[in-house]
């Protein structure tokens, strides 16, 4: 027999006789129809939800007067924000025309880095360069320095002026000291990083012998204030790094130093604060105090202390993040160790920028690594999700590489920090750091 004329209804099923399956399938088939033909009783909130929406009315209870809605048309047809086809009932049916589709509609997550207005101009803008320091000589003209930027055409002034080229050129400078070297790597100290890093141990300290007021506002503890006053009162400080011919310069480069930790009035810090920590290391640098040689041991012991010194600030009289970004920024206080952290990070075997997501990674290797411990000390004193408080990090995390974090960092560095006229409002100029 072909096998299309096989008849297999006619095939008797294993475990049972063919009758019974004929007898339950007629028994299957009455129950369906009766279920069918019945109306379910509706539970009190069903009815609670029809009385306020008519629209989740059963249409079987409007009787054989009931017709469905005619087909869609085209204009009819909707589509979601999210993207997926939506269709809405037209004026004929339940008479509800589709919603418009909003034309300022933002996900709720949107891609960080799509959130800053000059995205574009980051990335199309060339990656700042490495510049040697010029060191003065005498004759000395020091100052006192002053204010001087206060429109955007100050900004772009500073920029294409030497002393903007420099100063930007000496950041990155430092960020290529320390690539593909971990914190802890031997490196080159001289007297006078030696002499910095004991200065910002001597202020660590004055944090244990000054303790925070007890006050319910969690943010901007009023003791901060004597820590600053101690601070401005402590000009000899400069006298452990400076040699007697150019001591006269502590009254010019004291300002840089002071505002480098805060404003005592405010309670605050942020990335214009630690700005001006690099002007000061640049302004010593012109003088000869620090050299190139000193770079690496500028990154890894000086700038290392000062970060460290700064987080005992801010988590111990909660200092205010000044102008902060918000949930888009990298970090509420600091921009600079993300920038060092993804130069050490360069060339690594193993780690990559999604490497930050692993939390034994963060827990053994932060010590070492300036990036990773920025990640770690946000996910500390933020709540929740890494992608929800801080997306950024989050979505910088799927670079290939961190060459290209580096780069980035730093475009971004000159367009967010150096060139917003709110934070190189308060930046000073004198004879080491000239207005021209």
């Amino acid at each position: 027999m072909a096998e299309s004329e096989i008849n297999y209804i006619d095939i008797p099923q294993t475990g049972f006789s063919s009758e019974e399956s004929t007898r339950k399938e007629r028994l299957a088939a009455e129950e369906v129809a009766e279920k069918m033909a019945s109306t379910p009783e509706k539970c009190d909130s069903q009815k609670q939800r029809e009385e306020e929406n008519p629209m989740e009315q059963n249409p079987a209870d409007e009787g054989p007067s009931f017709q469905s809605p005619p087909p869609l048309s085209a204009a009819a047809c909707s589509r979601c924000p999210c993207g997926e086809p939506v269709n809405f009932p037209n004026g004929d049916g339940f008479g509800l025309s589709p919603p418009p589709v909003p034309t300022n509609y933002r996900p709720i997550r949107a891609p960080a880095l799509l959130t800053p207005p000059n995205t574009q101009a980051v990335i199309l803008a060339p990656v700042p360069q490495a510049q040697k320091v010029s060191i003065v000589s005498a004759p000395y003209s020091f100052q006192i320095p002053c204010r001087r930027i206060s429109s955007p055409v100050d900004i772009e002034h500073f920029h294409n002026s030497d002393s903007g080229r420099s100063f930007m050129g000496f950041v990155v400078a430092l960020s290529e000291s320390i690539r593909s070297h971990k914190i802890s790597d031997e490196c080159y100290e001289s007297p006078s990083v030696k002499g910095i890093v004991e200065i910002l141990g001597i202020m660590d300290a004055w944090i244990d012998e000054i303790p925070p007021v007890q006050q319910p506002a969690r943010y901007g503890n009023p003791a901060f204030r004597q820590w600053q006053d101690r601070l401005h009162q402590g000009q000899e400080l400069m006298d452990r790094l400076l040699a007697p011919d150019i001591r006269a310069s502590i009254p010019e480069i004291f300002p840089y130093f002071t505002d480098s930790f805060g404003n005592a009035m405010r309670i605050d810090y942020g990335t214009g604060h630690e700005a001006n920590f690099a002007a000061w290391l640049f302004c010593l640098a012109r003088l000869g105090v620090i050299t190139e040689n000193d770079y690496q041991a500028v990154v890894s012991r000086v700038f290392v202390k000062y970060l460290g010194l700064m987080r005992r600030l801010q988590t111990t009289y909660w200092l205010e993040p000044a102008g902060s970004h918000g949930v888009w920024g990298l970090d509420d206080y600091h921009f600079l160790p993300f920038i060092f952290g993804s130069s050490q990070l360069v060339d690594h075997k193993y780690m990559k920028p999604k490497s930050i997501h692993n939390q034994d990674i963060l827990d053994n290797f932060s010590d070492e690594y300036l990036y990773l411990s920025c990640v770690a000390f946000v996910k500390k004193v933020k709540k929740g999700h890494l992608a929800e408080h801080s997306p950024m990090i989050d979505d910088i995390s799927a670079v290939p590489n961190w060459g290209k974090v580096n780069s980035g960092m730093l475009k971004m560095y000159k367009a967010e920090v150096l060139e917003k006229v709110p934070i190189m409002q308060h930046f000073l100029f004198g004879s080491l750091i000239k207005w021209e």
